[in-house]
């Protein structure tokens, strides 16, 4: 049977031993190997391993020793509780050992969980769990996880209560980071709120949030609509020898200013503005995005509007020009400009 992403979710969070097995696959290592581990510690739980009631199978070692899983499958152990036979990073070549497995499989035989890779809706193997009776199939794809997904990390965390601002936050950390450094955020998160009571907010999660990735261009950002130009120069010589280009710069200063100009014509003033774009700013960016609006007004938000749409025409048309040093100029120009009171 397939499962869809929701009652995957519900399945992992409390799968059923009595199933004969479960296929995980998609072109996500990382996502599969996250879900596989969920699945298999609620399965066997956390003395599971230790008590030698998890067998694990290298797929291509089928190939040599086609019985190998089905001696996992029919083998019992010391201790009793539901086992598992994990085969991993299996593909097409491996459909025939695990639909012998599967047909072989009774009621007190080990579950089989299956990983693989990308798989094609025709192949073999996502066939044979598809069309099973008592086995599933899920694709795992490179959606950002849904609201239950994350409840079910923070709840692993040991964390119950979070104020819907943090979640709001998390939700869109969880669209940035994969899927892997988000879970380990859900940890940090949980040790960092370890014996105390008080719901999670904001503050809580910037204090735990990875440094992202575009910290050097949301660096430059801040500096020019800060009115800090002697900033600009040392942050942009880092990010041209980390290959940015002066007109990718160039369309995001736009998109900056863009931001700041729609905050400060919100009718609700720039703090509901900022709140209303789409897509949503980042919550590290929130509090100081706001006070850049208020400063910078309308009008002057105008004006930087029109020098950076200039510059962007320039630096498409010309062929010759110092391109980094015009660029350069334009930020710190914008700096000044926004620096006047």
């Amino acid at each position: 049977m397939k499962l869809a992403p929701r009652d995957a979710a519900r399945y992992f969070a409390k799968p059923d031993p009595s199933r004969a097995g479960v296929l995980i696959f998609g072109q996500d290592a990382m996502r599969v190997a996250l879900k596989r581990q969920e699945l298999i510690a609620n399965l066997i739980g956390p003395g599971g391993e230790e008590e030698m009631r998890l067998s694990r199978l290298q797929a291509g070692d089928l190939r040599k020793d086609p019985a190998m899983l089905s001696d996992a499958v029919k083998s019992q152990g010391f201790f009793p509780g539901p086992r598992v036979a994990f085969v991993e990073d299996a593909t097409e070549t491996s459909a025939p050992v695990i639909t012998a497995a599967l047909s072989d499989w009774q009621e007190g035989d080990a579950q089989i969980v299956v990983t693989a890779g990308n798989l094609k809706p025709r192949g073999a193997l996502r066939k044979l769990f598809e069309s099973h009776p008592n086995a599933f199939a899920v694709g795992i794809y490179d959606d950002p996880p849904t609201r239950d997904e994350i409840e079910a990390d923070l709840k692993r965390a040991g964390i119950t209560d979070i104020s819907p601002e943090a979640m709001t936050d998390l939700t869109g950390l969880s669209r940035e980071l994969d899927p892997g450094d988000f879970r380990q955020t859900m940890e940090k998160l949980g040790l960092y709120k370890l014996g105390d009571p008080s719901p999670v907010i904001p503050d809580d999660v910037l204090a735990v949030s990875p440094t992202s990735t575009e910290a050097g261009l949301d660096d430059l950002l801040h500096a020019t609509a800060e009115g800090r130009s002697g900033e600009i120069g040392p942050v942009l010589a880092r990010l041209q020898a980390q290959g940015a280009d002066p007109v990718g710069l160039c369309i995001a200063a736009t998109r900056h200013f863009r931001a700041l100009h729609a905050a400060s014509a919100d009718p609700g003033g720039p703090s509901q503005g900022i709140n209303r774009l789409r897509p949503p700013v980042h919550f590290k960016s929130r509090d100081r995005m706001v006070r850049q609006a208020q400063q910078w007004g309308l009008t002057r938000l105008e004006q930087a509007l029109e020098i950076l749409v200039d510059t962007d025409l320039t630096l498409r048309s010309t062929q010759k020009a110092p391109v980094m040093a015009l660029m350069e100029r334009t930020l710190i120009r914008l700096a000044m400009l926004g620096g006047r009171r």
